[in-house]
């Protein structure tokens, strides 16, 4: 069997402890997944989905329960270890871009890289060319976001997710801001990487389509994991 990406155990988050306003947010996660999963997290508004991706993210921290990334426990990470985490194993795609629009497209997917080493190098910009070309963007990495289209800078943000080969890739409602077609296309792209690489996906989604097309559904409620199913895959 594959070894986890990651290990939840027990994970609470509480916000405002000990006050008038206290809320518990999530009520014990356990939660497995696998190298090159391609799952995705399901549930209403006010579930706890995007809090559970945070710390995922190492974004924030559980207020309890253990939490092992690789292998490794991020309990007792210092926030320098956390960040090379991030930056080892993790990639992020977000519904709204968060692409800097004073940078090329090149320049943005080369920016994880450039955080890393310190700098942009030319096996940083060689990369980055490959991914842009490898997601239909090589005629536009000179172009800035602004000349792009919503699915062409989505295009961009899954490139930019997956520049430093991570282990999982986490997709906060990544074509929550797109017309159906470019969803489409930005979801197959998903996919393609997951197959031609092998890399892990969690992929929060409202979209009962987009679910459909996962191997994995992991539904949350009111905090907690409700639903965990494995699935054939719809063809979409």
């Amino acid at each position: 069997m594959t070894a986890p990406v990651i290990a939840l155990d027990g994970i609470r988050k509480v916000y405002n402890a000990g006050t008038p306003v206290e809320n518990e947010v999530l009520h014990g996660i356990d939660l497995v997944l696998a190298g090159g999963e391609f799952a995705c997290l399901i549930g209403p508004s006010g579930s706890g989905k995007s809090t559970l991706l945070n710390i995922i993210g190492l974004l924030e921290g559980p207020t309890s329960g253990s939490y092992d990334l690789m292998g490794r426990s991020m309990q007792s990470a210092s926030d320098d270890e956390r960040t090379r985490a991030r930056l080892d194993t993790l990639g992020f795609v977000f519904q709204f871009h968060h692409l800097l629009p004073a940078f090329s497209a090149l320049e943005n997917v080369m920016l994880p890289a450039m955080m890393r080493d310190g700098a942009f190098t030319a096996a940083g910009r060689a990369n980055a060319e490959e991914l842009l070309r490898a997601v239909g963007l090589g005629d536009a990495m000179r172009k800035r976001p602004t000349e792009l289209s919503g699915g062409m800078q989505q295009r961009v943000a899954i490139a930019r997710a997956l520049v430093l080969s991570p282990n999982l890739v986490l997709a906060d409602e990544p074509t929550g801001n797109l017309d159906t077609h470019s969803a489409d296309d930005a979801f197959a792209l998903l996919r393609r990487f997951n197959e031609t690489r092998g890399t892990a996906f969690l992929i929060v989604t409202h979209d009962p389509r987009l679910a459909a097309r996962c191997d994995r559904v992991i539904e949350l409620r009111d905090g907690g994991v409700v639903s965990d199913q494995l699935q054939t895959p719809s063809a979409g």
